[in-house]
């Protein structure tokens, strides 16, 4: 795609700037997605603007939804539960919000940003409702990093989270939750995905709406939003929000995907549209067979194995085998029930709430 045309602000008697969009004020920042110098007060226009296309466009909710926001206390939540909260009184969405939050339970970083959440749920005065992995899965991050270290624990967290979601809003009966992933993690994801040849995945990483087919649907209201268009408006906004990056995080797979979009987009800002633009343009072979939904056997969740993710790496976990269920999942079901028998399994399934 030809790199979009940026308009170029005036200058006044004094040689400041002005507002590319409002010619008036002064411009207070470059936009990182357009390279345009706005003013402050046009920047919050047009970033709630798109923000509300993208909703209207994509009709992401309809009146009478009730949407659980996916509330971590980070800059993306804080910021969607804001502007959310925002839009849906300005243009009458008519939607209910609530602040969905899950407590990994990993000291000296979730309870702290939980307590920001806390803020938040009286700040924009939404109802807040926390699940916990211990209580979830008998397990807090904290144990499973004791007993698997730190190469794999983000497996086992970015699977037990997702379920924990969707548990939390089957509790708070939603009809959909809204998460805060932007462009750039939409970017990254497309990467990654290729990278590990994960076409189920890849197929559907791009999709505003996904999971229509599962207990309950997500959407993405920031897909097309940049992270550092994000950072700016809280900065600006001084939003409450909590900065510190996960404890257990540093050697995340997904973080050296995210220094290379980086990369591009101080060379090429629209590289990250292009990205994603590229992920939704993929079109799957018909000869390729792709993986079956069914429900897990064990816990009723969403699965295309017997027993879903979050089964299996809580059965290793259990039985003192933790990296039972890391890698390709293909045949673990079997050799889980070959070892031991599915009939006599007594270890705590992954949840209480039947799907």
């Amino acid at each position: 795609m030809e790199e979009a045309e940026v308009a170029k602000p005036k200058k006044n008697g004094g040689g400041v700037r002005q507002c590319s969009v409002c010619n008036r004020r002064k411009a207070a920042l470059k936009r990182p997605k357009t390279l345009e110098q706005i003013c402050r007060e046009c920047f919050y226009t047009v970033f709630e603007e798109e923000i509300h296309r993208v909703i209207v466009d994509n009709q992401l909710f309809k009146p009478g939804d009730r949407i659980a926001i996916g509330a971590s206390g980070g800059k993306d939540s804080t910021v969607l539960a804001y502007v959310l909260s925002e839009l849906n009184r300005r243009h009458n969405y008519g939607l209910d919000l609530f602040l969905l939050s899950v407590d990994e339970g990993i000291t000296g970083y979730r309870d702290d940003s939980l307590e920001t959440v806390k803020r938040n749920e009286i700040q924009y005065g939404l109802l807040l409702k926390v699940v916990s992995y211990k209580e979830l899965y008998g397990w807090t991050m904290d144990e499973i990093v004791k007993m698997i270290g730190l190469k794999n624990n983000c497996t086992f967290c970015g699977v037990f989270r997702r379920q924990a979601l969707d548990r939390g809003a089957a509790l708070l009966k939603v009809d959909k939750l809204a998460t805060g992933h932007n462009a750039d993690d939409i970017a990254e994801t497309v990467l990654l995905n290729i990278l590990r040849g994960d076409i189920a995945r890849l197929s559907r990483c791009t999709s505003i709406t996904t999971g229509e087919d599962g207990p309950i649907p997500r959407c993405k209201p920031f897909k097309y939003t940049y992270e550092k268009e994000i950072v700016m408006y809280a900065y600006f906004k001084r939003l409450d929000y909590f900065s510190t990056e996960c404890i257990y995080s540093p050697n995340a797979y997904r973080g050296f995907a995210r220094e290379f979009i980086k990369d591009l987009e101080r060379i090429r800002p629209r590289a990250i549209l292009d990205i994603i633009k590229s992920g939704e343009d993929f079109r799957i072979s018909t000869s390729t067979k792709m993986p079956e939904q069914g429900t897990c056997e064990r816990c009723g969740y969403i699965s295309s194995q017997k027993w879903c993710k979050a089964c299996v790496l809580l059965e290793g976990l259990n039985r003192g085998l933790p990296k039972l269920g890391i890698g390709r999942s293909r045949g673990l079901n079997n050799d889980i029930k070959q070892s031991n028998g599915m009939k006599n399994m007594q270890s705590k399934q992954c949840g209480t709430l039947d799907f």
